[in-house]
């Protein structure tokens, strides 16, 4: 079994910065693939980024550019870096651990609020 402790959000101004993070216990670190969602009032949970264990990342179209995904195996620690905010970046966000299509976990969620 595997915990996720998210941290790192809040409210900022537009054109700021935050830095989610997200800690794994229970496990060994060592997950296919981690990645960071969103999901905004009335929306889809979206995925925002994702990193394999080859290191390879994705990003939304909307994020690209402003935001990066990376890890520390060291601390199980998986980070997004926000910059450049915007109000439509408004969400909860949740990290998201795969082991396997039958081993994925989820974080609780932290809220990020970006004012105009």
């Amino acid at each position: 079994q595997v915990q996720l402790v998210e941290s790192g959000g809040g409210l900022v101004q537009a054109g700021g910065s935050l830095r989610l993070s997200c800690a794994a216990s229970g496990s060994s670190f060592n997950p296919n693939a981690m990645g960071w969602y969103r999901q905004a009032p009335g929306k889809q949970r979206e995925l925002v980024a994702a990193i394999t264990r080859g290191d390879n990342t994705n990003y939304a179209d909307s994020v690209k550019g402003r935001f990066t995904i990376s890890r520390d195996n060291t601390k199980n620690t998986v980070y997004l870096q926000m910059n450049n905010l915007k109000p439509e970046d408004t969400a909860v966000y949740y990290c998201n651990l795969v082991y396997s299509a039958l081993r994925v976990y989820w974080g609780q969620g932290t809220q990020v609020t970006v004012s105009s």
